[in-house]
């Protein structure tokens, strides 16, 4: 008798599960499909990682522009290929000399992580040579914008990157250039850009009480110059890199890098870790090799291939479905402690990225990342419901001609629909 009261009552559970299941898809469906989408593109897939059960899907194997939602496979490529810590230098010691050559390191001087563990190591040796020619990648990534070369979202990529490739000027109650290299280049003139496109000739309004930061062009001659304003030292250079067993330099721990990429989503950061993971590979530094790697050996499970051509997601010719983004982030969720995930991704309310939308009622509910470029919105990642689940997302929407803020309005409304009543 106990038992067939046990089997009834979960008989009832299940088709009460279901009926709350159905009645979600339907008004899921009543937003996704009115006439408010008709004019873009649109895909969604919402799953429960504990039952395996697709709660929503819509175009999920469909191929968008993701934006900075290509984060996310950065991340996934920086914790297979990366330890504990970021790999700053290689370096061999013979006859007196120190040789290093960088690995694409960002940290080092960087504005925000002022990394200097490679500057101490080095300053012990009194004869140093640097090794120029191991980066192998294109400065800027296929598709970028050309004309954004001037602004801070668009540093150049490099093996050796010093001060994040970034000048800094500070206009407070005094004036502040950091490097003070280049103190001497900045025109001090109302212009329209920031800096000359061909060379590192700055510009910026003295009546600006404000922060700027500009991207410097980088190539090794000024890197050898930095170096040796920071280390009061004599760098040489060479052609070749000597035989033998490389050693390899640690520095900055590499979650609170991982972190700041997702939270600020930091482009340059994006970039870099890629090369950063391809100087794991091989001593050639490339991006692409970083990227093709991880598909072949941590990805050859996806169903929908990407076209994954920069760690950014600055490129429009970057095409990812929502099936694919929710792989990731599932294997993501399965692989990594819970509780250390959710620190990479930005808190819905509160973190930079998402701190004006899907805010907690109290506690936040949205752990994701977001992406953006000129009509296209994208947000992916972890959503709590009041009834205690996690579940995975993915929420793409390509070519609207509505504001953004209207965009995702409506994606609060459907998360929040989600979170109470799932």
């Amino acid at each position: 008798m106990k038992k067939i009261v046990v089997l009834h009552l979960l008989c009832l559970l299940f088709v009460g599960c279901a009926s709350v299941k159905r009645s979600l898809v339907k008004k899921i469906d009543t937003q996704i499909k009115s006439d408010q989408y008709n004019n873009q593109f649109t895909g969604f897939l919402v799953i429960d990682p504990e039952s395996k059960d697709t709660i929503y899907n819509i175009n999920s194997i469909k191929y968008f522009t993701p934006a900075s939602n290509t984060k996310i496979f950065t991340l996934f490529a920086s914790l297979n290929l990366l330890a504990d810590s970021i790999p700053t230098l290689k370096y061999i010691v013979g006859n007196d000399t120190l040789y290093v050559q960088g690995t694409g390191d960002p940290s080092v001087l960087h504005p925000y992580f002022k990394d200097s563990t490679a500057l101490h190591f080095m300053d012990q040796y009194e004869n140093i040579t640097l090794f120029p020619n191991n980066f192998n990648d294109e400065k800027f990534g296929p598709g970028w914008s050309w004309d954004d070369y001037h602004w801070y979202y668009s540093p150049e990529r490099s093996g050796f990157p010093l001060y994040g490739n970034i000048l800094t000027i500070t206009n407070t109650e005094t004036l502040e250039v950091r490097p003070k290299y280049f103190k001497d280049s900045i025109v001090f003139l109302d212009y329209p850009v920031n800096r000359e496109l061909e060379k590192n000739v700055f510009y910026f309004n003295p009546s600006k009480r404000d922060t700027v930061e500009i991207p410097f062009r980088v190539d090794y001659s000024l890197i050898k110059n930095l170096l040796e304003k920071s280390l009061q030292k004599k760098i040489h250079l060479t052609q070749k890199f000597p035989d033998g067993q490389q050693q390899i330099l640690y520095g900055t721990p590499s979650d609170s890098v991982y972190k700041r990429m997702m939270e600020v989503s930091d482009n340059f950061l994006a970039e870099q870790l890629l090369i950063l993971g391809s100087s794991t590979l091989s001593d050639s530094l490339n991006g692409q090799k970083a990227r093709q790697y991880v598909l072949d050996n941590y990805l050859s499970d996806l169903r929908q291939p990407p076209r994954w051509v920069d760690g950014s997601g600055l490129s429009r010719y970057n095409l990812f479905t929502p099936e694919s983004m929710v792989h990731v982030l599932h294997r993501m969720y399965n692989e990594i402690p819970r509780e250390r995930l959710f620190l990479f991704f930005p808190t819905g309310g509160i973190s930079d990225t998402t701190k004006d939308w899907y805010p907690g009622s109290p506690d936040p509910y949205i752990y994701a990342k977001s992406g953006s470029l000129g009509n296209n919105h994208c947000l992916s990642g972890y959503l709590l419901t009041k009834s205690g689940k996690t579940l995975i997302f993915s929420f793409m929407n390509n070519h609207f001609m509505e504001s953004s803020s209207e965009i995702k309005r409506r994606m609060q409304g459907i998360f929040e629909n989600i979170r109470d009543n799932y």
